[in-house]
Formats: C-alpha cells, structure tokens, sequence
C-alpha cells in the first residue's frame, strides 16, 4: 500500500493536497533548477543560467540515475548539460554540491509551507474563540483520570485547547530564520553563499548546515506539538461524544455501514491518530540528527523519509481540527 497521505481513498481522510503539492517531485525540481540558474548568475554567467532555465527535465528523467547515485542531483546535472552548449558547461554547478541543491529545494518549499502553518493556527485560534462565545457559559462536568470531579465550565475546557495555539504561533516565528537558511557549503561544507541566498531570498547561514541538522529537529519537535495539541482536542471530544456521557453533539459526523444509528467522531479520532503518528517519527528524526563528519548519506536519507509526512500530518491535523470544531452543535451537559 502507498503512504495513506497519499493513497487513492485514504488520502481524502489523511491527505492535505496544498502541503503534498509543494513537497512534490514536481515542485522540488522546479526549486532544484531555480537553484541552479540563480548558481550561474552568481558566477556571472547570465546565458548560462538562461540556459538552465530553458532546459527541459522531468521527475521521470532523474529515476536512474538516483538509483545509481543515491540522489537526484548528479543526474539532473547530466541532464541540463546535454541541452546546453559546452561552453556554458564550466558555470553550471561549478562549487554546488548534491546536498546544496537538495536541502535548499527542501527550505524553498518550506517558504510557503509554514506561512500556511501560521494561517492555519490563526483560523483554528479564531474558531476556539467563537466555539468560547457560543458555548463557554455552559456547565460541564470536569473529569480527572477520566472520572467525574468537579463542575467547571465548557470555557475552561476549551481554554486548554486553544490557549496553546498562541505559543505555537510564537514559536513558529521564531524558528523561520533558522530553517529559511541557504545551503551552500560546496563539496566539504566550507563554502560560503551570501550573493546566492539573496537570489533566492534565503538567509545566509554562517556555516553550512550540512552535519548540523538541529534546525529541521526543531522543526519535526514543533509539528509534534502542535499535532499533539490536536490530539488533546480530538481525545477529549472523542470521550465527550460517548453515548451515555453526551457531553457534545457534532453535525456531518462519520456512520456506520453495521450500525446505521452510530455517529462515528471520525475527525475526533483522526486527530488521535495523526499526534501518535508524528510522535513515533519524532524519534527517527532526532536520530537523523546524528551525522557523521562533513557529510551523512544515511542519516540524510532518513529525514527524506520522516519530514514531510510529519508536515503532511500536522497540516492535516489543523485543517481538521477547524473541521471538527465547526461540527459542533451542543456542548457541555445542557442547551
């Protein structure tokens, strides 16, 4: 079976269409060769880079030759130089590496991945807003190691689910210098890129981040939180719409092909599963942390492997959880 982000059926639960699209193959390319042409105009070879940008290449192109290679790059490279004169061979990645080219498609996408994580938590912070308005004043029994204790309001529970939102947010603007980063250390690391990283917008890093991964953990650390954030709220709404507790009522929720008078909490339960997903790939990134000298193949590797399934996750996770949240009808042991 294919990754159920993308699958023919299970991606329409699990999928988010708008983040697969700028993490494809496609894209990645288009970046890869935007990085390319910026590369020869840096080095002052304007038709070079023309060039670069009038060659013809396809993902399907670069199959073989990543079988061969272990990456994309050395073959595009092939490819581009049998479309363009030989003269203009000597200024196209002269001083880039595979890594280069690679890590820096990856930050190009996520230029537009994350404004759309912090649209998403903006949404969801003003729809936990509204849900507080319309059902805050309601009583609701608060629960303690899943056992009734004390009456609180629906407004203390949902505090807990939208006063993190804010931090999440913080943290993202915080993190995006560290993570929009050129990558241009050239074949051992030590090369600088300043004039290339204001081609394409990026920061310039001090060093080449090629053996220094923390960014990208921090990154996979930050869509674990937030996609736990949305499993605290999809747990919660889960134990309330039990029969016989009926704490909260949900529109447009799942049925049942054996049981037609279920209402499934499909979204609910989505949440769940998606925050115990990128929990368990949390801990293959941070092994991908560990990169050996200059360059790893194998922990590299790993985080093309983990990262944009978790981004895919946690992307989904916050479109449903505005799904769910506006799914609700009633909350709280009243109205």
């Amino acid at each position: 079976m294919t990754s159920v982000f993308e699958h023919p059926w299970l991606g329409g639960l699990f999928g988010d269409t708008e983040i697969s699209t700028h993490l494809s193959a496609e894209v990645q390319l288009v970046h890869m060769v935007r990085i390319e042409a910026a590369h020869s105009r840096v080095l002052g070879n304007e038709a070079a880079a023309l060039a670069v940008e009038a060659a013809v290449v396809v993902p399907q192109d670069l199959w073989a030759g990543s079988a061969v290679d272990g990456l994309p790059v050395p073959e595009l490279v092939r490819c581009l130089k049998t479309q363009i004169a030989r003269d203009l061979h000597k200024d196209i990645h002269c001083g880039l590496t595979s890594q280069d080219v690679i890590d820096t498609a990856f930050v190009l996408s996520l230029v537009h991945i994350l404004p759309i994580f912090a649209e998403r938590l903006g949404k969801l912070k003003s729809a936990m807003a509204q849900l507080d308005a319309d059902h805050g004043a309601v009583p609701l029994m608060g629960r303690t190691r899943m056992q009734a204790a004390l009456e609180i309001s629906a407004s203390d529970r949902i505090a807990s689910w939208s006063l993190p939102l804010a931090d999440h947010l913080t943290r993202l603007h915080e993190m995006s210098p560290r993570l929009l980063r050129l990558q241009c250390g050239g074949p051992v690391g030590i090369g600088s890129g300043d004039a290339l990283a204001a081609h394409l917008g990026l920061v310039a890093p001090t060093k080449s981040w090629h053996a220094m991964r923390d960014g990208l953990g921090e990154l996979a650390g930050w869509l674990s939180m937030v996609s736990g954030n949305m499993g605290k709220l999809g747990m919660d709404i889960s134990l309330m719409a039990q029969q016989g507790i009926d704490e909260i009522s949900l529109v447009g929720a799942g049925s049942s092909s054996a049981m037609p008078h279920k209402q499934n909490p499909i979204l609910a339960e989505l949440l769940v599963t998606l925050a115990r997903y990128n929990a368990t790939q949390l801990g293959g990134m941070h092994q991908a942390l560990v990169h050996e000298q200059e360059r790893s193949g194998a922990a590299w590797a790993l985080e093309w492997m983990i990262l944009p399934n978790m981004l895919n996750a946690t992307a989904r996770s916050l479109s449903a959880a505005c799904e769910l949240i506006a799914q609700v009808e009633k909350i709280g042991t009243s109205g």
